[in-house]
């Protein structure tokens, strides 16, 4: 097992740091025991949530923290950057048995809590949104209801940040297909196909991103240092880029968008975070030496 692919070269950078590295299945009883857990491709945690969420507190230490997790596994997190005035796309939430109200022209409805697009649909028509809202509530979700922005025909533009510092950035395709239809799929029916490329976004988008990350620190009463990993997408351009998500739990760090030299490097940058998050633990190999 090596997560999704994507994080395929991050064990042996680790391994060249002398961290004793590998990849378990989140629910393995033998993460209990490790030192450190770092989450990565754990796809299915949306639909485990409780027992996820119930896990992530029994682990000795988890990068990131299980606080950040609770909060960032739930979309509602975007009120809290919105309301620390980090410009994001407007959001209504909708728990289950509450009327869901629907905007006028076109419209996304999503669960509140999701992974890779499952369960996301464009809609015109209010009616169909109205049903699928409702599936969304009867089986105990809250329904996220958001404005289409026509810009996301041009792609996300995804920004990675290691120990809260900006590493790269790639754009996503979109995922979403034409009102009335659903997302593609991969195989494992787990999270919708993704067309990745590199990017080099400007200043504005860049901003955007560190400005989203001192929130959630905010909200999360962290350093944004402490941070192992977080991805910001942003839709739009310099003139007014909005965020979409910002993403702290597992998401894909796009390292196949980098060139190799870049790619070895910034894995380095990954696994010298890892390092850094041992010794604020007291598990760095200075940690038991006395004074």
């Amino acid at each position: 097992m090596d997560g999704d692919g994507d994080d395929a070269d991050l064990v042996g950078a680790l391994r060249q740091r002398g961290l004793h590295a590998r990849w378990l299945p989140w629910d393995d009883p033998a993460t209990l025991k490790a030192d450190l857990v770092i989450l990565r491709a754990t796809w299915d945690y949306t639909e485990r949530l409780d027992e996820f969420l119930a896990w992530t507190t029994r682990v000795p230490n988890l990068l990131n923290a299980p606080g950040v997790v609770a909060w960032n596994a739930d979309k509602r997190y975007l009120e809290d950057l919105s309301a620390a005035g980090v410009p994001t796309v407007p959001s209504r939430f909708f728990a289950p048995g509450q009327a869901v109200t629907l905007p006028k022209g076109e419209f996304v409805v999503k669960p509140a809590v999701g992974a890779g697009s499952v369960g996301a649909q464009r809609f015109t028509d209010t009616r169909q949104a109205a049903d699928h809202a409702a599936a969304l509530q009867a089986s105990g979700r809250t329904v996220l209801v958001q404005p289409y922005d026509a810009r996301i025909g041009a792609g996300e533009t995804a920004m990675v940040f290691l120990g809260g510092e900006q590493s790269h950035a790639f754009t996503k395709g979109p995922l979403l297909p034409p009102p009335g239809g659903k997302p593609s799929l991969d195989e494992s029916g787990t999270f919708a196909e993704e067309s990745l490329q590199p990017a080099e976004p400007d200043f504005e988008l860049w901003e955007v991103g560190h400005a989203a990350l001192a929130a959630a620190a905010a909200a999360v009463g962290v350093g944004k240092d402490e941070f192992l990993y977080a991805r910001v997408d942003v839709i739009g351009g310099r003139d007014d880029p909005r965020l979409l998500e910002l993403e702290l739990v597992e998401p894909s760090l796009g390292w196949r968008q980098l060139g190799e030299f870049d790619r070895a490097r910034q894995q380095r940058t990954f696994a010298l975070g890892v390092e850094s998050a041992l010794d604020r633990l007291g598990l760095g190999p200075f940690s038991h030496r006395r004074p």
